[in-house]
Formats: C-alpha cells, structure tokens, sequence
C-alpha cells in the first residue's frame, strides 16, 4: 500500500472520515440503533460477529466508496477479520480507495479535574506492529474533556501527544481526539483552553512530524483555524458528539477546513432488517449530505 498516495489522499481530499470504531462498550448502543436488541445476541462473541456484519455491509455499499469516504477508523477486531474476502484493511483501500485507520485506545478511566484520560495501554507497541503490518495508516485515541478546567485540559492533551510521539514512532499518523462533552455548561471556556493547549504541543513536535486532529465542533465558528493551518497537522476532523446528522452538518459547514469524521451520525437510519436498495439508498443519503458539509467548511 502506497503509504505517500494515502497520505496524499487525507491531506487534500474533498470528502470525510467514517467512523466504524464502536467499541465494546458502545457497541450495544450501536446494535440497538441498527435494530438489533440485546436479546437478540447471548455472548460478546455473536455481538461482535453482528456489528462486524453491520460495517462490512457499509463498507460494501455503493456510496461508500474513495470518492467521498476518504478514510474509515476501524475497531481492532474489525481490523483482524475480513470484508468481501480481504483483509479489512486491505479491503478498504485496494478495493474501495479509502485509507484505513484503527482505534488504539482501551477505553476511559475514572474521572478527574474535569476530564477522563485514557486508560494505559501497555501491548500499543504491539498493536502498532500488527496494524503497520496489515496496511493500517493511522490511529485513533479518545479522551474526554467534561469542564473548563485548565489542569485537567493540560493533562488531557499532554497524553494524547505523548502517545502520539509512540505512535508517530512507527511510522504512523495518529489522531489525537480530546473530545469535548456537548452537554456541559462551559463548553466554549474547554474548546478556549483546549484549542491553546494544542496549539502549544504541536509547536513542540518536532520538524516533519505530523498528527491530525479530532475535535467536537465548537461553539464559535473557525475557532481552530489556526490548527487547521498549522504545519504539523495534516487534517482536523469533526466528531459529531452526540448532536443530529443535520445540525452536525450545519456546524461543519461553519468551520472553513474541517472534515467529518462521524460515528453515529453517519450510521443515523440505517436498519438490520432493511432491504439492501433501502438501506444503501438510506446510506448514500447519509454520505451526500456529510460529504457536502465537509467541503463546504
């Protein structure tokens, strides 16, 4: 896989970034929304043959294609089995145009200073060798920030970068995404101290280095502009977070620079038991529409 074509690709592609990453936390939810109850499935195994069934019909749909899904984040599940007989990864590219990612992070821990900082991840390096291996070409990792709270901000996005430079170590670009709750009273003071605090760690990396950024979308239009434009980012994506397809849309277009990269948004209305033409048609309707939000921003 031609690691400088995808590069190429995320940089300056006119579209977004899927994601198909529910974890096994959310994956449940993500089932649910499909039309799949949890007494439908007796074990994690047989939930996650289903999800895995639900993102391999995605990644086959017609409209999921290069041309406007410039890359999709994978679960590291997803990424060990296969779709349409290849390899995920592999799959993704070779056969649809769209560079492959994988989730890296193992989830949440416990609260503190207003923010949620990663659990530790003590096989990463092995993890990276595997996915490097399989043709992934960048990482993804979430934190979550709950309160305008300068020391719980410092830290959130001083491990993001420090296991950024592990990741940047095996040749791959990762995304750093200290996801802002969208319920909390002081968001916009967060994606203030926020938007510092990047800004000061990417001044930090070193000359060539590059990550990309995932962000909630603010509260102040092209409040990370100058993230957007800074040499070592080579794209910033938008989380939906929570909020509707259609307002996830009209914030992105606010933001001159900023691709989707929606979970839960991009997947809103599509059913287990539907048709393939209704769902792909559903799906395409889906893609169309973030696809026109990201280029519009």
């Amino acid at each position: 896989m031609s690691q400088a074509a995808q590069r190429q690709k995320i940089a300056t592609g006119e579209g977004f970034i899927a994601a198909l990453d529910q974890s096994g936390g959310s994956t449940p939810k993500a089932l649910r929304l499909y039309g799949i109850p949890e007494d439908r499935y007796a074990s994690e195994a047989e939930m996650f043959d289903l999800v895995h069934a639900m993102r391999a019909r995605i990644a086959q749909a017609p409209a999921f294609c290069g041309d406007s899904v410039l890359g999709a984040i994978l679960f590291e599940m997803t990424m060990d089995r296969e779709i349409g007989g290849k390899p995920s990864a592999r799959y993704l590219w070779e056969e649809r145009g769209i560079v492959p990612f994988l989730k890296v992070d193992k989830g949440l821990a416990e609260a503190a200073d207003g923010v949620k900082l990663m659990k530790p991840m003590p096989d990463l390096d092995a993890l990276l060798e595997r996915a490097k291996e399989a043709g992934i070409f960048g990482t993804k990792m979430r934190s979550v920030i709950d309160a305008a709270d300068a020391t719980g901000i410092a830290a959130n996005v001083d491990q993001q970068f420090e296991v950024g430079r592990q990741i940047l170590g095996h040749g791959l670009v990762p995304i750093i995404e200290p996801e802002v709750t969208i319920s909390i009273p002081d968001k916009a003071g967060a994606e203030d101290m926020l938007r510092d605090a990047l800004a000061a760690r990417l001044d930090a990396l070193p000359e060539g280095a590059e990550v990309m950024l995932k962000l909630t979308l603010p509260e102040t239009a092209n409040l990370y502009a100058g993230l957007v434009d800074h040499p070592r980012v080579l794209r910033v994506v938008a989380l939906s977070g929570g909020y509707s397809r259609e307002e996830a849309n009209a914030r992105l277009a606010q933001n001159s620079g900023v691709i989707a990269s929606f979970s839960r948004a991009l997947t809103e209305g599509l059913l287990a038991d539907q048709s393939d033409d209704a769902f792909n048609a559903t799906l395409a309707a889906a893609i169309d529409s973030i696809r026109a939000a990201s280029v519009a921003g």
